[in-house]
């Protein structure tokens, strides 16, 4: 990153999955996908820059992350925030939001957005800040091809500029394994 573009991070839960049904939509009403951010459910961004996280940082995350299970995350319907954020709503929020409460818990200096939202709501975006017509369009395409199932078994450190800016590209920094094995019956 160039000095006058200061880089953003964020720690994802990448969704290849949803892919096949999100990506046309993303690529064209999410700012995330246009700088490289695949279909993800966000844990905690803004996150510290890359460049500030110290190796005990590393170490407090590779801790936090392994202190949960693997989760399968199911998508079966979309929401709406407001009429301008048009989202995959996950059936069970619950593990998702545990994580963004631990990541603030352990990083309070960097708020999940923010600060902005008294509630953090687990979600993957498929569209913002478009006309409601074209991403209610776009949820018809999407409904269509629900339900999405995934196991979440790590946790994602993204970096790059602000996806307002569009001044470069994404990328993966590292990965935090989940640690404890679920349950089976």
């Amino acid at each position: 990153m160039s000095p006058s573009t200061p880089d953003e991070s964020a720690l994802l839960i990448r969704v290849p999955a949803a892919e096949p049904a999100v990506s046309r939509q993303r690529n064209l009403f999410d700012l995330a996908a246009h700088v490289g951010v695949p279909a993800h459910v966000t844990i905690a961004y803004p996150f510290k820059p890359v460049d500030l996280l110290s190796p005990d940082d590393i170490g407090a995350l590779t801790q936090l992350f392994r202190g949960f299970p693997p989760v399968v995350v199911t998508f079966q319907t979309t929401a709406w925030f407001g009429d301008e954020v048009l989202y995959l709503e996950p059936s069970n929020p619950v593990p998702l939001a545990a994580l963004t409460a631990a990541v603030e818990d352990s990083f309070p200096q960097y708020p999940i957005y923010g600060g902005t939202h008294e509630v953090v709501h687990p979600h993957l975006t498929v569209g913002h800040s478009q006309p409601r017509d074209a991403l209610a369009t776009a949820e018809r395409e999407v409904l269509e091809l629900l339900p999405i199932r995934q196991l979440v078994s790590h946790i994602e450190l993204w970096r790059g500029s602000p996806p307002a800016k569009g001044l470069g590209r994404w990328s993966r920094v590292t990965t935090f394994p989940l640690g404890r094995t679920p349950r089976t019956h």
